[in-house]
């Protein structure tokens, strides 16, 4: 009989994913790690009972929360990413020539060596970029007692529950603003607004809060279900969502990065928000 093994985010729908064999089933110091080979989607990673990653998908949510600010920022020379200990933001991250420093902050150093056991090619060397620069910590402290400035902040972090909840909370995203550069931006994942909504609200309401722009982008990536992930965007640089589909082409062929769902189009689309999306951030009068 194959095992099937059930994603528990949601308290009202499931979905199963066959696992035809198990690599791992364990603890780390922080949360629970299975990672098994699925036939549709390749090997897979769950924290918690919650899909993280799969070989087949992984690249579209590690592509928009890494392109989509950087080509928006334009000249992003210092990124730190909260979380991401699998190496695929901090992968895509790495492909901008003009990043001169990367630091990843993750709080559970055992996902990072699972990660680089079961799935090498999704940190595809980042790690071990001159570039980076790996901490092992809450990224919660890390923020509030930095003295570095970073011209963008990517927030690579599971869902609200566990270890992860602090990282949607009002008190972070304002030391996220003091931690960015000057016309500095911040990403953060925010969930799937169709089945987490009071999330992405409240998300989003301590965002605009606090910073003087703050919206949030879609992308579907099949294994998160339940519609499209919001990726909340917030900056005190309104011009930075407003960059030209000319302007991120030319950046983009200047780059010369090979992607496969990230595009200059992609990019300005991924911010025209359904109706009850946009409504969430800012309810209809």
């Amino acid at each position: 009989m194959p095992r099937w093994i059930d994603e528990t985010l949601h308290p009202d729908f499931q979905f199963r994913l066959r696992a035809d064999a198990v690599l791992h089933d364990g603890r780390t110091d922080f949360q629970h790690v299975v990672i098994f080979e699925n036939a549709e989607f390749g090997r897979v990673m769950m924290l918690d009972g919650v899909v993280q990653l799969t070989q087949r998908d992984e690249f579209i949510y590690h592509e928009m929360m890494a392109h989509v600010p950087l080509f928006a920022h334009g000249h992003a020379a210092r990124v730190l990413i909260i979380g991401g200990g699998d190496g695929g933001v901090l992968r895509e991250v790495l492909k901008h020539a003009g990043v001169a420093q990367a630091t990843l902050c993750e709080i559970d150093a055992g996902v990072i060596e699972l990660a680089k056991t079961y799935f090498p090619e999704i940190s595809a060397g980042a790690f071990g970029d001159p570039r980076t620069t790996v901490v092992i910590a809450d990224g919660t402290r890390f923020v509030a007692d930095t003295s570095e400035r970073y011209d963008v902040i990517l927030v690579d972090s599971t869902d609200p529950i566990g270890p992860a909840k602090a990282l949607f909370s009002a008190e972070f995203y304002r030391d996220c603003q003091r931690s960015l550069a000057a016309g500095g931006l911040l990403v953060a994942q925010n969930g799937i607004p169709f089945v987490q909504g009071d999330e992405f609200r409240q998300s989003m309401a301590h965002l605009r809060g606090i910073f003087a722009d703050a919206t949030a982008f879609l992308a579907t990536t099949p294994t998160y279900v339940g519609g499209p992930m919001a990726f909340g965007w917030a900056s005190d640089d309104g011009a930075l969502r407003q960059v030209d589909l000319e302007k991120l082409q030319a950046r983009f062929d200047a780059a010369g990065l090979v992607t496969r769902y990230y595009a200059p189009q992609i990019h300005t689309a991924a911010f025209a928000l359904p109706r009850y999306v946009g409504d969430m951030i800012e309810p209809s009068s």
